[in-house]
């Protein structure tokens, strides 16, 4: 070859020298070599490539391993791509073949970080005899590669191969990259901002990995798309690997689970699931000084700051509007109501004559048809309705804006700060709610009981469904399966759940079911409830339990189809004082509506529940102010969280007569027993 051909070999060469030089780690693009090869017989003018013997002159073996096999690997700097043909020469031929070669390397994607086997690629030169017996010198692409880019077995015993650390390496870019995409930066600052406030269990350890990983999420946000994957290839090895690879470590699962919106509280305590000790307890409240200032902000610009003061509703806060139902010494207080009820009055002839038979009704025709013609209502109240038990809350600021989705600013809250049942809560906790048969179980209401309660059952075959059954399901004959099993509740209310999905599966016989207290020592008892054919039936055991301990609870017998309750807890069954009411006894109904969501001739926004306010019913806990659900879209879902803490926080504030009583919800059966009294006295059974 001609002296010429030794310019772009060694412009080729000092190229690829200070590309070695300048960085640790170097990249290989996926590109068709054949192709790369072709491109550089090719641009070479064909007056200057002529054909020696068979070959062309540049087409040699030793070139085309030279090309082939270091041809794609290119560097990165800021984001800006290095080919090995970036150079000049001072023949104009050959920065034509350069320039094509590096126009196509730098179009094709970064799939590797250069490594390799090969010490050496190309030969420098070899020597052929002529046919007039004179040697012929040939020079050729030839590069000697340092050794930081050289890969060695580790030891004779090593199962490492150059694949593998490829494959590592490969590993550790596509993690990053994932992390990059996915974790977003609000979720960064707000678990920092946890880490800050000391709200974090280890958070301290993580610190410096989070904000080095902050750092390259910022600017990677700027980037175009096209960019960030040059990006990514680019610092992922320049970080320690824990950074690289956060997304795949214990803080990593947090930072997913916030990004992902997942409740700030539901992901502090899937953290503290794998990297806190059983008896650790939290604090500090869990929303950051940033939420705190942003929610304040918003709700002090649209004006609801009054609204944020809540207290138990009374009579003199509704009208007849939003009532179905209200007794005379109620309706005398409600405005707009009086003259309406005084007609009514006048027009009902009071008959002693009573009814033994206790006739069934739906709630709707009992609201239809039944209200309008009755002065006075009783409601009796069984055991299995202490779930149902609600208060209506209003704001404190009566013309305060409302928070909520309906145009009204009223609120309410079920016992145990629940919007609808036992029911609910497992399905929250992902419990089937919708079987043949259900169990299920719930304790620690009042946050004092963080021990293990177990719902057992014991089926006609023997087979005993509970926790250690709970992971092979097929095992029972009846395909009966627990599927909520919670063994430190912490200071949450805990259920457990068993559930039959088709009666068809199961045996004819008798079906026990029991609570086992596994661990520690439960001082508040629990609660129960057995669901069949749309019939909730409710057990309250309200005693201690000592490890070991078990409590039957009932007995269902399934005899062709159909079920039947055979025993259940006697405490169920005796009068049992709540909020100021007895169990088993007819109470007076002094109010009865729908939920806000439904008043003002609303078409209603989320469930419809049913209000029966009783008499002397005072709610003795500390209900939410609110609840996230309610809330509009100017508020919810941009500071959820920090509304949910406040929810907690602002007491709802003391009112006579306060509007409380029992609540059902539209999408859960249940039924009531109430005595009407208007032109005749009778007893109705309501099924909601």
């Amino acid at each position: 070859m001609s002296l010429e051909f030794r310019s772009i070999r060694d412009a080729v060469r000092s190229q690829l020298t200070k590309m070695c030089d300048e960085n640790n780690k170097l990249f290989e693009v996926n590109l068709d070599k054949d192709k790369l090869w072709e491109i550089y017989l090719e641009t070479i003018p064909a007056e200057d490539n002529p054909t020696y013997r068979t070959r062309r002159e540049y087409d040699c073996s030793c070139c085309r391993h030279f090309i082939k096999g270091i041809g794609n690997v290119v560097a990165l700097n800021n984001g800006n791509i290095s080919t090995v043909w970036d150079c000049e020469t001072s023949e104009p031929k050959w920065n034509a073949v350069l320039k094509a070669m590096a126009e196509y390397v730098r179009s094709c994607p970064i799939t590797d970080v250069f490594i390799t086997k090969y010490p050496t690629y190309g030969t420098e030169r070899n020597f052929m005899l002529a046919e007039d017996g004179k040697s012929i010198t040939w020079d050729h692409f030839f590069y000697t590669v340092p050794s930081k880019f050289v890969w060695t077995k580790r030891s004779y015993y090593s199962l490492d191969t150059i694949d593998t650390q490829r494959s590592q390496y490969r590993d550790i870019r596509q993690v990053y990259k994932r992390s990059l995409d996915e974790l977003k930066l609000e979720a960064v600052d707000t678990v920092l901002d946890l880490i800050n406030q000391g709200s974090l269990y280890k958070g301290d350890e993580y610190k410096s990995m989070i904000q080095q990983f902050r750092t390259h999420k910022k600017f990677y946000d700027t980037l175009v798309e096209e960019d960030r994957d040059k990006y990514a290839w680019e610092t992922a090895f320049t970080l320690p690997e824990s950074v690289a690879k956060i997304r795949n470590t214990a803080i990593g699962t947090l930072l997913i689970d916030v990004s992902e919106e997942m409740d700030l509280e539901e992901a502090v305590k899937r953290y503290e699931s794998v990297t806190a000790p059983s008896n650790y307890k939290r604090s500090k409240p869990i929303f950051t000084k940033k939420m705190l200032e942003d929610a304040q902000k918003t709700i002090t610009e649209l004006g609801y700051m009054d609204s944020l003061q809540r207290r138990y509703a009374n009579v003199d806060d509704i009208t007849v509007n939003n009532i179905l139902f209200s007794n005379r010494d109620t309706a005398r207080r409600m405005a707009g109501a009086a003259s309406l009820f005084e007609e009514l009055e006048k027009e009902t002839k009071p008959n002693p004559k009573k009814f033994d038979r206790v006739e069934e009704i739906g709630i709707d025709k009992f609201v239809a048809d039944v209200l309008p013609t009755v002065s006075e209502i009783e409601a009796y109240v069984e055991g299995k309705h202490i779930p149902n038990f609600m208060s209506l809350i209003a704001p404190v600021h009566k013309d305060s804006k409302t928070m909520f989705k309906w145009n009204n600013n009223f609120s309410w809250a079920y016992a145990g700060n629940l919007t609808d049942s036992m029911k609910e809560r497992v399905k929250t906790a992902g419990g089937k709610v919708d079987g043949d048969l259900r169990f299920s179980i719930q304790w620690n209401e009042e946050g004092v009981d963080n021990c293990d309660l177990d719902a057992h059952c014991k089926e006609p075959s023997g087979y005993e469904i509970y926790f250690g059954s709970a992971r092979k399901p097929s095992y029972s004959p009846t395909k009966g399966q627990l599927d909520v099993d919670i063994i430190f509740p912490g200071r949450e209310i805990a259920v457990e759940n068993i559930t039959w999905a088709n009666r068809k599966t199961m045996q004819d016989g008798s079906y026990k079911f029991f609570v086992h207290q596994y661990s520690g020592s439960v001082k508040k008892g629990f609660r129960a409830e057995i669901e069949f054919d749309g019939n909730i039936y409710s057990f309250d055991y309200p005693h201690g339990m000592r490890t070991g301990e078990k409590v039957e609870v009932a007995e269902v017998i399934l005899k062709n189809g159909q079920f039947l309750m055979k025993e259940s807890l006697p405490s169920n069954y005796a009068s049992k004082e709540v909020w100021g009411v007895y169990t088993n006894t007819f109470t007076p109904v002094t109010v009865v509506c729908y939920s806000p969501n439904y008043w003002d001739e609303q078409n209603g926004i989320g469930n419809k529940h049913y209000f029966f306010m009783l008499k002397d019913c005072v709610n003795p806990e500390l209900p939410n102010a609110w609840y996230s659900e309610f809330l509009n879209s100017e508020l919810y879902p941009a500071h959820r969280k920090v509304l949910e803490a406040l929810s907690m926080k602002a007491h709802v504030l003391e009112t006579s007569d306060q509007l409380s009583g029992i609540g059902f919800s539209s999408t859960v059966r249940n039924e009531l027993v109430v005595k009407v009294k208007g032109a005749t006295e009778r007893i109705l059974k309501i099924r909601f």
